[in-house]
């Protein structure tokens, strides 16, 4: 009977250590799925308080949002595959429709794109080719300064200067 049960102990062993590492990449996955998504949740809010207090539509809101430097680089350096050109910047009125006026901005709205085909996917670990697809994130914030000083009449952002046009404070030195 001994004989018979030679190979049994690496059966189990095997059988148990398929099943751990099975775990063991099933909780790294769901933990970078977790990562993933507060990231997402705080690049909005972040793009959200930097449209705020920036000129309308200025460069470095989506750069500044993605983690990046204001003059840095389109790509954010913390999560794989997210860009500006997935980064929605939206100015609203006072009743959430987006303006086509910018000087009765009341709210910032920053969305995370999430378009099957454009928006933003989050690649398996262990299965490179497979995909999942953002879910919508969405910041809206009260417009404060965007990017006017009063004290000194002037519009700036992350040391851009910008102009006082007739629709409030806008990009272009």
């Amino acid at each position: 009977m001994i004989k018979r049960q030679r190979g049994l102990t690496t059966v189990e062993a095997a059988i148990g250590a398929a099943l751990m590492l099975t775990v063991l990449f099933g909780v790294i996955e769901v933990s970078r799925l977790v990562f993933a998504w507060n990231f997402l949740d705080e690049v909005t809010r972040r793009g959200a308080r930097v449209a705020a207090v920036c000129p309308f539509d200025h460069s470095a809101v989506r750069r500044v949002a993605i983690f990046s430097t204001p003059a840095g680089a389109d790509t954010s350096p913390y999560l794989k595959g997210l860009t500006t050109s997935e980064i929605n910047v939206a100015y609203l009125d006072a009743a959430g429709a987006p303006l086509a006026d910018l000087s009765e901005t009341k709210f910032v709205r920053v969305s995370i794109d999430t378009d099957p085909v454009t928006g933003f996917k989050l690649p398996l670990l262990l299965f490179n080719k497979v995909t999942l697809n953002a879910p919508p994130f969405t910041t809206i914030l009260p417009s404060e300064s965007l990017g006017y000083n009063p004290d000194t009449t002037t519009c700036r952002c992350f040391n851009t200067q910008g102009s006082w046009g007739t629709d409030g404070c806008d990009a272009s030195p």
